[in-house]
């Protein structure tokens, strides 16, 4: 297997370290707004419009959005090759909405 530069950069580094960074990498990964969640997924907003059977306005208008319907959040995530699960974090615990699946 070839190795790029930065994991050799990354396997000269301490243990702790390479585990931190691991521990950065799966945060940041976590946390991502819509038009990140795409260009992760390596798509553009043209691609995802066809998929949606609309504009590439519209999706650009979709990934600014703070509010919208959860159908079309589900429409969205299906484009990119993903599904939706809407869970709610409560002192107790976390339980999994099915009213929407």
């Amino acid at each position: 297997m070839k190795h790029n530069k930065f994991e050799k950069l990354r396997g000269k580094m301490p243990k702790e370290a390479q585990n931190l960074a691991e521990i950065g990498a799966e945060s940041i990964l976590a946390n991502m707004n819509l038009s990140e969640l795409r260009q992760a997924r390596e798509l553009n907003q043209e691609i995802v419009a066809k998929m949606m059977d609309t504009k590439q306005a519209n999706i650009s208008r979709i990934e600014r959005r703070e509010d919208m319907h959860i159908s079309t959040l589900r429409e969205y995530i299906s484009a990119i090759g993903g599904d939706l699960e809407i869970f709610a974090r409560f002192p107790e615990g976390t339980i999994h909405i099915t009213q929407f699946d």
